[in-house]
């Protein structure tokens, strides 16, 4: 567990920020719908907020995939 997150932090390994960034996101917007299932609505994130961190988290998983598909420059 701690190999894969010194990987997560590391420059050049197999995990990368935007996965971390992404996969964040996600747990918080699982944790939020989990969380506003059993309170009331009163203390609801607002939905632009919801919307926010739903665009951050898809947008960081979709640019890591985009990433091994995209063709590298050689220097």
């Amino acid at each position: 567990m701690l190999t894969w997150i010194k990987k997560m932090f590391s420059e050049g390994d197999e995990v990368s920020s935007k996965r971390f960034v992404g996969i964040a996101g996600s747990v918080s917007l699982i944790a939020t719908m989990v969380a506003n299932s059993f309170t009331s609505l009163s203390i609801a994130p607002s939905d632009a907020l919801v919307d926010a961190v739903l665009i951050l988290a898809l947008g960081s998983l979709g640019l890591t995939s985009a990433d091994k598909f995209a063709k590298r420059k050689s220097q």
